[in-house]
């Protein structure tokens, strides 16, 4: 089975989707499938594309995922992200946080307890292919 990886984090800005771009470019260099929400499903310009947003992202985003990799950046975590730590922590799909701007114990008051106690949670993207590496040769034992 292929390892996919499901790729959150805040989208509104062009900046926030290309450090999303890169993740996925990185994931898939290394031989990962991965779900990028605004690629694949698009974006909320309106009430309108709720129900399709939801059900892209959780229905057919989370079908088969065995990773989320959450960007942490900024003052707070996306309420979209949050959510979906959430949800893969309840399915026990693993969690690697990617937070790049200041360290997690600086971090503390913006990224609440809950994420980190419950999401490996990385400070450059060296250290996240490292995770990713052991992640893929954990998967193949």
């Amino acid at each position: 089975m292929k390892n996919k990886i499901y790729i959150a984090g805040k989208l509104r800005t062009e900046s926030e989707r290309k450090f999303l771009e890169k993740i996925d470019f990185i994931c898939k260099e290394m031989g990962f499938e991965t779900f990028l929400p605004h690629r694949e499903i698009g974006l909320a310009d309106s009430m309108k594309d709720v129900d399709r947003i939801f059900k892209g992202d959780i229905i057919r985003g989370f079908k088969d995922c065995n990773l989320i990799i959450a960007i942490l950046n900024g003052l707070h975590v996306g309420a979209g992200t949050a959510w979906e730590l959430g949800y893969a922590y309840a399915k026990g799909i693993k969690s690697i946080g990617i937070k790049t701007d200041e360290s997690v114990e600086a971090g503390l008051e913006y990224l609440s307890a809950i994420i980190i106690g419950s999401t490996k949670i990385v400070g450059s993207i060296e250290e996240l292919i490292k995770e990713l590496e052991k992640f893929k040769e954990n998967s193949r034992n």
